[in-house]
């Protein structure tokens, strides 16, 4: 009797040493839509192949900012091993609740305003490090003179609450001022005001632009139904967004920007890279698209060098 409770005292040491050494990753992404989840689900199958007994948190926050501070605290509660946060907000929380654990950023625009990092050189210097989702944001306002070189006025539709997207508005309206374009931003505050402010800027506007907005890419239906009665066309920042409500896209792969943030995970878990020196990585390719369902709705001939968006 006595070995046998011995021989079950030692294998229950030997799972407890088993689970308190499992490698333990926590997601906190912003809110359901198709760029967030390439980036997720890329992240999530490259890590488990990387490491195929990691252990993975995966919680969405709905968009509503006091689910994301509740599944951050969680995971710094927790003793994960390693956040990965899945757009801004989840970033800049994270970064307020710990200074320890190392946190990963993906889909995120520019780090160093939405982190208030003045001047950024490309590492953090902090436990913060990740991927980028920018695009060469002159290349997007060329791609409005290439298919609009008749526009005069290009209505520029974003969220306020989102630091990059204003980040991105501010250096494309630059470009397409310097293209002969006048700009007039408008900003909506959240998901309620989104339709009425999308309607005042297609009343205005020749063309609008929409950058990589969280938002705004969670509702592309509501700004589909504006803007398509209204025969604005709309140059997104991404490919869901276009998919949605736009017309063309040059976008990145959201997938790869995860591939690219499991390969750095590895690298922090289990090579032992410093985080804080490590720079952030942005994607290597960009892909002209259009989407065939809204361009045929706005009368619109499919552009030379651009590929069609799967539906």
């Amino acid at each position: 009797m006595k070995k046998l409770i011995t021989l079950a005292l030692v294998l229950a040491m030997v799972a407890m040493a088993a689970c308190a050494s499992a490698t333990t990753v926590g997601v906190c992404q912003l809110v359901q839509h198709a760029a967030l989840d390439q980036a997720t689900q890329g992240f999530i199958d490259r890590l488990t192949e990387l490491m195929p007994d990691v252990e993975i948190d995966n919680q969405n926050a709905s968009g509503d900012s006091a689910n994301v501070s509740t599944i951050i605290n969680g995971f710094v509660n927790d003793g994960v091993d390693l956040i990965l946060a899945n757009a801004t907000l989840p970033l800049q929380t994270a970064a307020s609740a710990t200074g320890d654990i190392p946190i990963l950023g993906t889909s995120i625009t520019h780090y160093g305003t939405a982190l208030g990092i003045e001047p950024w050189t490309g590492a953090t210097g902090v436990n913060i490090s990740g991927t980028s989702d920018l695009a060469p944001l002159d290349q997007q306002a060329a791609m409005v003179k290439e298919l609009f070189p008749d526009a005069k006025n290009v209505g520029l539709v974003y969220c306020s609450a989102e630091a990059n997207s204003a980040y991105q508005v501010q250096m494309v309206k630059g470009y397409l001022e310097e293209l002969g374009y006048t700009c007039t931003e408008y900003a909506f505050t959240d998901s309620n005001d989104i339709a009425a402010v999308t309607q005042t800027a297609a009343d205005a506007s020749d063309v609008i632009y929409i950058p990589t907005d969280n938002t705004a890419a969670a509702y592309t239906e509501t700004v589909g139904n504006v803007v398509i009665p209204a025969g604005v066309p709309v140059i997104a920042g991404e490919e869901g967004i276009c998919n949605g409500c736009g017309v063309a896209t040059l976008t990145i792969s959201y997938y790869d920007i995860g591939v690219e943030t499991a390969n750095m995970a590895y690298e922090i878990l289990a090579e032992g890279a410093d985080i804080s020196t490590m720079e952030i990585r942005f994607a290597l390719q960009f892909t002209k698209k259009y989407d065939p369902t809204n361009m045929e709705a706005l009368g619109m001939t499919p552009p030379e060098g651009y590929v069609a968006i799967e539906e």
